[in-house]
């Protein structure tokens, strides 16, 4: 019994270093790290990305249809009722009547190869060209992902900064009430202060904790959002590193840019491919009122016979073989292809709307970024003041308690409101962020942050 629990102890002590090493250690990330990660591990970018390669596989499938096609082809037969055919009477021997004679032998075995070679075909040229625009739009396609991947990234980032800028300074807090509430039992005890003072306190340090709880529960939420547009794995440890200060940046002369065009945007980019598109789609319905020409060629060899299937010395093989032109020349299909041609024309006119509603679209994304970071830089400047005029007055207000010179509400209301005005800086902080993303996206310049 003894051996067994040193073994089994012995064991433990082994596999604990294991275990440990199991727990990833945290990553710590910036902000053009994480999007980096983005780029490489995001489901979506992935799936973008094999879209792409399709697309090429696309192109050599519309090419094929121009290459020699060529076919072997075997074909057996075995008749289990041959059909019949009625002679006149003359070619019946016995004059009786008809003759009916079976048609056809028992066995007949065709095999050999064709192959053919499209010479004109104005469709082809076309839907080639059509095939390749295609894989230019999987490619804008996939740049339109990259950019709503780093958007979302970015966005997620900014948050989690701010929810741990914030949880800094609740915890702060926490430690100045900690504080007090020590000296406000030391002077309860010596009957400096009433029970009551000293609960007050003890009701601000439970209302903080609670807040803290919340604001870790939101934490671990918004760590999870960048982690999953990331594509990381939940269970890795980040850490971001420096702070939502660190991250801002000055705002430049930007009016000017306003009127800035969309045409840097991928998803404009997409609609104009579209576009192309249809135009080449017209194109190719239209090409169908032109002939078709291709040349064909086949070489076979045939056997027909009676009795056996294998070993029969009567069976003969007898090679065909032919080549020739084949020409089309559409006449009338019911005014099939206009129809389809006009289909098309209002499918662009839709395209021409839906681009004008864009670019209108791009230049209120534009203008409402550009107005929301000149308005977030005044505000975090004004908030970057009160924060400081908050910390004074809760210095001064919590001296003059020590000194028996203040009332404990005010120290309590002083608090609350160097707390508010913290948050306050921290929420104009993470607007300002978030006009920025705007900003950058609105004027296609995302892959900014990757630098």
């Amino acid at each position: 019994m003894i051996k067994r629990f040193l073994t089994l102890s012995l064991t433990l002590l082994l596999l604990k270093p294991a275990m440990a090493q199991e727990t990833p250690q945290a990553r710590r990330l910036n902000l053009q790290e994480a999007i980096s990660y983005a780029l490489d591990h995001n489901e979506d970018i992935q799936k973008a990305s094999l879209d792409q390669i399709s697309s090429r596989y696309q192109v050599k499938e519309a090419r094929s249809a121009g290459l020699p096609q060529v076919e072997i082809a075997g074909q057996g037969v075995k008749a289990l009722k041959k059909p019949r055919i009625a002679l006149p009477a003359d070619f019946n021997p016995e004059g009786t009547g008809p003759l009916v004679a079976e048609m056809g032998t028992d066995y007949n075995i065709l095999g050999g190869f064709s192959a053919s070679q499209l010479l004109f075909s104005k469709s082809y040229f076309v839907g080639l060209k059509a095939a390749k625009s295609a894989e230019d739009l999987y490619q804008i396609r996939k740049e339109m992902t990259t950019e709503e991947v780093i958007y979302n990234v970015g966005s997620a980032y900014y948050q989690v900064l701010q929810t741990q800028e914030q949880f800094n300074t609740i915890r702060a807090n926490f430690e100045q009430l900690e504080q007090l509430e020590r000296i406000m039992q030391l002077q309860y005890e010596n009957d400096l202060v009433k029970k009551v003072d000293v609960n007050r306190i003890k009701v601000n340090k439970i209302n903080l904790e609670n807040q803290k709880k919340s604001l870790m529960t939101s934490y671990e939420q918004q760590e999870n959002v960048l982690k999953f547009f990331m594509g990381m794995p939940l269970e890795q440890p980040i850490m971001l590193s420096g702070s939502a200060e660190d991250n801002l940046l000055p705002v430049q002369p930007m009016l000017a840019r306003a009127e800035e065009p969309a045409h840097k945007r991928a998803q404009f980019q997409v609609l104009n491919k579209q576009k192309e598109l249809k135009l080449l789609e017209m194109e190719n319905t239209r090409a169908g009122y032109y002939p078709t020409l291709s040349a064909f060629g086949n070489y076979n060899y045939q056997t027909m016979y009676n009795g056996k299937l294998l070993g029969n010395s009567t069976a003969s093989w007898f090679p065909t073989s032919q080549v020739g032109l084949q020409l089309t020349i559409p006449v009338f299909d019911g005014f099939r292809k206009k129809a389809q041609v006009q289909q098309r024309e209002v499918e662009m006119q839709k395209l021409d709307i839906d681009m004008k509603q864009f670019n209108k679209n791009t230049q209120v994304e534009l203008t409402n970024a550009i107005a929301q970071l000149h308005n977030s830089q005044s505000a975090i400047l004004a908030q970057e003041e009160n924060v400081k005029l908050a910390q004074e007055v809760y210095d001064t207000t919590n001296q003059l308690y020590k000194e028996g010179l203040s009332p404990l509400t005010d120290l309590l209301n002083a608090e609350t409101s160097l707390r508010e005005a913290q948050t306050n800086l921290n929420n104009e902080r993470l607007k300002y962020k978030l006009a920025e993303l705007n900003y950058l996206q609105a004027t296609g310049d995302l892959e900014n942050l990757t630098k």
